[in-house]
């Protein structure tokens, strides 16, 4: 793990006119050194779990499609590993991952090992980390409410091709693409142009493996300008599983979600 200090998050600018956020939550493997004290897994366990936990290569995804996009989207990276905090868990009883010792901050591994002591106190990475993560996100998303008077986030994560054991609705499908989806923020048309935008990838199911979509709190639930869906892509198609290079399917799915942007 590095030993230098890690930014948490970074916001990558796009068009000022664009309205659209690539937000990219677990892509990262850095840990700082103080949380890493907190993990109880050797470096050789640690390492293979970040293979597991770990959405690969999909800020470089994201990094192409903005680059090929007409008009540029931003980006909202977070540079750090999952296993400091998850973003996008609630931080409280709404969680239904805290079943599995994965909610904010994880105390179980994906094989549902221990990564922490059970009686962590979360608050102090929730105050670190979780939070000022869920202040930018949400200054970002009001600043393009601000600038075009809406935004769209396209949330950029990745799935194993068999699953892990500590999902918990890993029995249902799981196609080259799956869709994440919010009953209020991700309208039919964000669906159909989704949909459209990575048929050359494969079949494309919603909410089979994973569902929802991330939206900050701020906004959750409350306003319908700001939309949301999550892309799950499945790891075989463009990588080595697990936590191997990528392959030629990059080009393939940096494309669809280019023409996703440029749809949006």
């Amino acid at each position: 793990m590095p030993a230098s200090p890690v930014p948490s998050l970074e916001l990558l600018p796009g068009a000022a006119a664009s309205p659209v956020l690539l937000h990219v939550p677990h892509s990262a493997r850095a840990i700082p050194e103080d949380v890493r004290r907190g993990i109880v897994l050797d470096d050789a366990g640690l390492e293979r779990e970040l293979d597991h936990i770990t959405d690969a290569h999909t800020a470089e995804l994201a990094e192409r499609a903005a680059a090929l996009a007409a008009v540029r989207p931003w980006r909202f990276v977070n540079r750090l590993s999952r296993l400091v905090v998850d973003p996008e868990r609630f931080p409280d009883e709404r969680e239904e991952m805290t079943a599995v010792g994965m909610g904010a901050v994880y105390t179980r591994t994906t094989h549902r090992g221990e990564l922490r002591p059970a009686d962590t106190d979360p608050e102090p990475l929730l105050a670190r980390y979780f939070r000022p993560y869920a202040r930018a996100m949400t200054e970002a998303v009001a600043d393009r409410l601000a600038a075009t008077g809406r935004a769209v986030i396209v949330d950029v994560h990745s799935y194993p091709t068999e699953p892990l054991p500590y999902e918990l609705h890993g029995s249902g499908p799981r196609p080259p693409v799956c869709l994440g989806t919010d009953a209020f923020h991700t309208p039919p048309e964000l669906i159909r142009a989704a949909r459209a935008a990575f048929a050359v990838c494969g079949e494309t199911g919603l909410d089979s493996p994973f569902a929802g979509t991330y939206v900050p709190l701020e906004f959750y639930g409350r306003d319908a300008r700001v939309g949301a869906l999550m892309v799950e892509i499945r790891r075989d198609t463009y990588m080595a599983e697990p936590g191997g290079p990528a392959r030629p399917g990059m080009d393939r799915l940096a494309a669809a979600l280019a023409a996703l942007v440029d749809t949006v």
